[in-house]
Parts: structure tokens; sequence; C-alpha cells
């Protein structure tokens, strides 16, 4: 069985909305993909190196992403470096400004790591918008379903 990983910070409750949304439609898009999620600071190589795709999610703060998923890079980048390139993967931002900082940042990191994103970030801007529940869990739907097909 395939597994998908979610590694995505859930501060708030709508964040952790946005967190159960990606999970609910990675669950929807397959049956035959396993899906997981931790929360950054407890996630670490040993989920990435068991990880066939990972969906990351983060909020902007001060214009870049959330200290626990830099932590998590921090901690897991060298030891999946070589082993985990080509790893696909998709990215979500709840973003109270543009979250272009935060968006450059989850690039360069995952450029060094040679991982191949599946579409452009999702970047939920602005105030709080109900449609964003219905964003991330198309993002989790088509990641799970492209695994399962082996599109990726």
């Amino acid at each position: 069985m395939r597994q998908l990983h979610i590694i995505a910070h859930a501060p708030s409750v709508n964040t952790v909305r946005l967190k159960d949304a990606a999970l609910s439609g990675a669950k929807a898009g397959s049956s035959a993909v396993n899906t997981i999620w931790t929360p950054p600071l407890k996630a670490g190589p040993d989920q990435i190196l068991a990880a066939d795709a990972v969906i990351l999610g983060t909020t902007e703060n001060l214009g870049y992403m959330a200290g626990a998923l830099k932590d998590f890079f921090d901690r897991t980048y060298y030891p999946v470096l070589e082993e985990k390139q080509g790893l696909p993967f998709a990215t979500y931002i709840r973003a109270g400004h543009d979250g272009t900082g935060t968006r450059r940042a989850i690039e360069s990191i995952t450029t060094g790591l040679k991982w191949k994103p599946v579409q452009e970030p999702l970047v939920l801007r602005g105030d709080w918008q109900e449609d964003f529940i219905a964003q991330v869990e198309e993002l989790g739907e088509a990641m799970a379903a492209g695994l399962e097909l082996g599109v990726f």
C-alpha cells in the first residue's frame, strides 16, 4: 500500500480544519493509499523515508513558514537528502498576507531536497474563507488519487 504523509502545522481551529480537510480529501481520493498526519514538531526522517508522497501545510508567520515546519526541515533535510530525491509533494499555505516569503522558503528547501512539486502551492490568502476547506480537500483527494493511479 502506498503512503501519503501530511506534515501540517495546525495551531488554530481553522488550521486544524485545513489539516482535517487534507486528510478527508485524501481518504476520499483513494482507499488504496494509507494517509497519515503528523505535526511538524513530531515528524522526522522516518516519516519521509516511509512516504511515497507528502503534503506540507503551514501558516504564514512574519512572511515565512511556521517555525514548526522549519524545524522539521532542519531535522530531516540531510537524513533524507539522498534517498528521497524526486519525492512528489504539494503545499498549502494559510497566508494572512500574500504568502510569497513562505512559498519562496519552502520552494528553496524542497528544491535542495530535489523533491518534485505536483502542482503550484495552494496559497489561501487574506481573511478566512470557508472555501479554503474545499480547496485543501481537493488537494488531498488529488494527491491520493494520483498516488493510486501511479501518476507520481
